[in-house]
């Protein structure tokens, strides 16, 4: 059995070679072969191509042919052994297949592809990906080759991972389903495993010289790394999306560095089953669901789904579309007639919530779907934990944020423009398969058990729409689903300053249209979102050209970033700054009131030395101090020097900060400057712990988090704990004290106050919000310094015995003196 993949052909030649051995059809796809490979199989070639001006004779061609065919008939039949073991049912054996010497090595007989570049030699990896790709192409390596150093700048064609991208990259281009046909291929699943592995390592090293010689790769030990797998993984269709395909590395990783074989052909695997069983679902008969599509169906004895209404809990099946759920309870004559929530209308929500009779809230594992028409609660009774909850909570939200998604960014259905630009009538279903191929991915996951603790990081217009920069990815997305080339001339007013611009020019106008790297079109009519005026869209539009690059489609760029690439990547840059900034929050908000105030005593601990040293000034306890500070202040005051002290402080201020930046850039303050260290509290039995725990004691600790999280980012700035704040900050601070050291002091007081009397005019208001807002993101970004909390110390026994000694001493003492006073 060997397993076959679509290719595509090239085009035959003058000759007609087709013709004259159309009896063979069949042709093992994949140059390489295992140990164990069976010999004996009887193979029919199929000429794809020739060159028929070589061969002037009939003769001379067909024993040209003839004797080709014999050359090649012994490599072929070792070919015909498949790249991924099989099973009887044709489905890959996943649990066994990694684990056998026969499936780990891989033999390459033929090779035309030149394995010197200019940078290196080619790993057996890249050799072996960019051969398949190009057979797949109906080309050889060595002419793939040729064709890529002939499209692509020399500084392109200089990298080998470049030429790994474009065999990829032109064969999959070639094919514009919604799920990839090739990938219910075994050969092809393992292919794009070796593609990742020889992006990740293009040049050859010391093992890779070894399999140079013995002609052998092995997958034993191989693991696929981050940044390998979300470049290829989102190209192919279906397998990921750019937005969310890091957090799907890091559910199929689990604590592993990389991906290994096995877990990728279980996924894929997973992946195509999720997909056949949504197709299974149109054999039923559901006439209430007539241009809908199934995508989730809940229900089951062991696991049922619970409708809750006036304090009693209804079973049922729960089916979710692409539309609306579908609720059909079971009563006591059987199943009732289904009930229809719309998930398309505006003002829908959806969260978590606690169920349980009575509004007891005894157990957490509803969703509350509500608008302002009504409300449903669902309970997803699992057993085994919260994660069907969160499941279908994710299902559903990305369905609604599906929809509001397209009410926002995509034109109406009846839009005249839509014929304007060519496949813009097929956007919304793009869209729609986008999140339906996040769904099946989620669905996929559940069955590997491979999972995040929050199911919405892998779902993409979920994930987008709370996440730093989603608004940007979402416009991406729009062009990338609506955008194409134009069809008709546009004559209204407002379009006709956007013609006989490029897609590749560096400047930018809100009144435009906007163009995708192919030049596809997006129209300025559709453009509907507030967030085509925000300051971040119009930087991300202006420098969205890309220069040496090989442009497929607007999905596939070489040696470049798609749109919807660069905006996920910017996006997931600040996801990340934001994690790990919520990440020092949340360790900075301590549980437990005596320790809150043990940190609130800390962090004031500065200013508490400050105010006790000037108590000690104000009340004379050191004279010599108190008459030179006096001395100081009234020299600043006489002297006419008191506009000075402020720029003064600030100079001062921000050298401190600076030169604080630098000690630690360089490792010369610790790694434990400027953490904040308390003590921890002595431990509590439970009625201690349930008093501490009081309602009233709650709001308490809470405005304590919060002023401690404020002091802690404060300190942070000081501090240089993230030192590109620090210099933000000192930066400004400078400013300022240039500022003051230029304009005379009641020309800013009286800007000052003008200032402060004017925020509220309406002249004034939304200027002033906006920057309220700049500031309230760019603080939302500090992190909190880090705290430590060190073990407690019985300091109170200490302390007793302390006590104890002194009262004995005292007792000795005065014994000693009663019997002074007797003499």
């Amino acid at each position: 059995m060997f397993t076959k993949l679509p290719v595509t052909h090239p085009k035959a030649s003058n000759f007609g070679f087709n013709n004259l051995i159309s009896g063979n059809k069949d042709v093992s796809k994949f140059g390489y072969f295992s140990i164990n490979s069976v010999s004996q199989l009887k193979l029919r070639f199929k000429l794809v191509g020739a060159h028929g001006d070589r061969w002037k004779h009939t003769d001379a061609v067909q024993e040209r042919i003839n004797s080709w065919l014999s050359k090649t008939q012994h490599f072929l039949t070792e070919v015909t052994s498949p790249l991924v073991k099989t099973s009887h049912s044709g489905k890959p054996d996943t649990g066994n297949e990694v684990d056998t010497q026969d499936m780990d090595d891989i033999f390459l007989r033929e090779q035309t592809v030149t394995s010197g570049m200019p940078n290196g030699i080619l790993s057996f990896a890249a050799i072996v990906s960019v051969e398949q790709f190009s057979r797949m192409n109906g080309l050889t390596g060595q002419k793939m080759q040729r064709i890529f150093k002939a499209r692509a700048p020399k500084l392109v064609y200089d990298d080998a991972r470049n030429l790994v991208e474009y065999c990829c990259f032109r064969f999959l281009s070639k094919d514009a389903s919604d799920l990839h046909p090739s990938l219910k291929e075994p050969a092809f699943q393992r292919l794009i495993f070796i593609t990742m592995l020889a992006w990740e390592n293009p040049y050859s090293d010391k093992i890779d010289l070894r399999a140079h010689a013995s002609r052998k790769f092995s997958f034993q030990g191989k693991l696929v790394g981050e940044e390998a797998f979300t470049r290829i993984a989102p190209a192919i269709p279906g397998v990921a999306d750019h937005s969310t395909v890091h957090n799907l590395f890091k559910a199929l990783t689990g604590d592993e560095k990389g991906i290994s074989l096995r877990v990728w052909l279980t996924y894929i695997d997973e992946l195509l089953k999720v997909h056949e069983g949504r197709k299974s679902y149109h054999n039923h008969k559901y006439p209430q669901l007539s241009g809908e599509r199934i995508l989730c169906i809940g229900s089951g004895k062991k696991r049922p789904v619970l409708k809750w209404e006036n304090n009693m809990a209804w079973p049922g099946k729960l089916t979710l579309t692409d539309k609306a759920l579908y609720f059909e309870a079971i009563g006591f004559q059987g199943q009732k007639d289904a009930i229809r929530l719309d998930l398309t209308r505006h003002g829908l929500q959806v969260k978590k919530v606690k169920v349980g009779p009575f509004n007891s809230g005894l157990f957490d594992s509803g969703v509350a779907v509500s608008s302002d028409l009504g409300s449903w609660v669902l309970e997803f009774v699992d057993l085994g934990g919260e994660m069907r909850r969160d499941l279908w909570y994710a299902f559903i939200r990305e369905v609604i944020t599906l929809h509001k998604f397209l009410s926002e960014y995509g034109p109406d259905d009846d839009d005249g423009s839509l014929l304007q630009v060519f496949g813009s009538h097929k956007g919304k279903e793009k869209a729609m398969m986008g999140a339906i191929n996040g769904i099946s991915r989620l669905k996929a996951l559940q069955s590997t058990r491979k999972l995040l603790d929050d199911p919405i990081k892998l779902v993409q217009f979920s994930f987008l729409q709370n996440a730093p920069h989603g608004d940007a990815v979402f416009q991406t997305l729009a062009v990338n689903y609506w955008g194409g080339p134009l069809v008709a001339e546009l004559t209204d007013s407002g379009y006709t300053q956007a013609q006989g611009r490029t897609p590749y020019e560096e400047t930018f106008e809100i009144s435009d249209h906007v163009f995708d790297i192919d030049g596809s079109v997006y129209l300025r009519k559709w453009m509907r979102s507030p967030s085509w005026g925000s300051s971040a869209s119009i930087s991300f539009w202006k420098h969205s050209s890309i220069k040496h690059a090989v442009v497929l489609n607007k999905n596939l760029v070489v040696a470049g970033e798609t749109i919807v690439e660069r905006a996920a990547a910017i996006c997931k840059q600040k996801y990340q700054a934001a994690e790990r900034t919520q990440a020092t929050i949340d360790a900075a908000k301590i549980q437990g009131i005596p320790s809150n105030i043990d940190l609130f005593k800390e962090l004031i601990l500065p200013f508490a030395i400050t105010a006790r040293n000037f108590e000690k000034l104000r009340r004379w306890e050191e004279p010599r101090l108190t008459l030179s500070f006096l001395a100081f202040v009234y020299t600043i005051i006489f002297r006419n020097m008191l506009h000075y002290v402020f720029p003064v402080t600030l100079i001062v201020l921000a050298t401190g900060m600076l030169t604080l930046k630098g000690l630690k850039e360089q490792g010369r303050l610790g790694r434990s400057f400027g953490k904040v260290t308390i003590c921890d509290q002595p431990p509590s039995n439970t009625i201690q712990k349930i008093i501490a725990l009081k309602d009233a004691m709650r709001d308490v600790e809470y405005y304590l988090q919060n002023l401690n999280v404020t002091l802690l980012k404060l300190r942070t700035i000081l501090l240089a704990g993230q030192p590109q704040v620090t210099t933000e900050v000192a930066l400004v601070v400078l400013s300022s004290a240039t500022v003051l050291l230029i304009v005379p002091f009641k020309y800013v007081l009286a800007f000052l106050l003008c200032d402060l009397f004017t925020q509220e005019l309406e002249f004034r208001r939304e200027m002033v919000k906006r920057f309220l807002s700049l500031l309230k993101e760019r603080w939302i970004t500090v992190p909190a310094t880090p705290v430590i909390v060190l073990p407690f110390e019985d300091k109170l026994r200490a302390a007793n015995q302390r006590s104890r000694m002194d009262k004995k001493i005292n007792q000795k003492e005065g014994r000693a003196v009663a019997r002074l006073d007797s003499f």
